[in-house]
């Protein structure tokens, strides 16, 4: 795998390492449980090495591209539903 190619899928790798730490991060905060933070730390630094592991080959497959995609579509529908039932809560 070209150099180039192997930067590319670390970067990806760790933008969705990133979000995964921030995510368990902001539940740990919510429901006030270190512990929770701890193990979100620990599967994003999982995924990162998989993904990083996984050929170029495989993440230029569009099926995966698409399941990446459904992946931020369902993050995205999660935060709103959140917002949405605290919302609906404190009126």
């Amino acid at each position: 795998m070209p150099t180039n190619e192997k930067h590319e899928t670390k970067d990806a790798a760790e933008k969705i390492g990133t979000m995964l730490k921030a995510f368990g991060a902001s539940i740990s905060e919510i429901l006030d449980t270190p512990e929770v933070k701890i193990k979100a730390t620990e599967f994003a630094e999982s995924v990162v090495d998989a993904v990083v592991k996984t050929s170029q080959k495989k993440v230029k497959d569009e099926e995966v591209r698409a399941r990446f995609r459904d992946v931020g579509k369902a993050a995205k529908t999660l935060g709103t539903s959140l917002e949405n039932h605290f919302k609906s809560n404190t009126d």
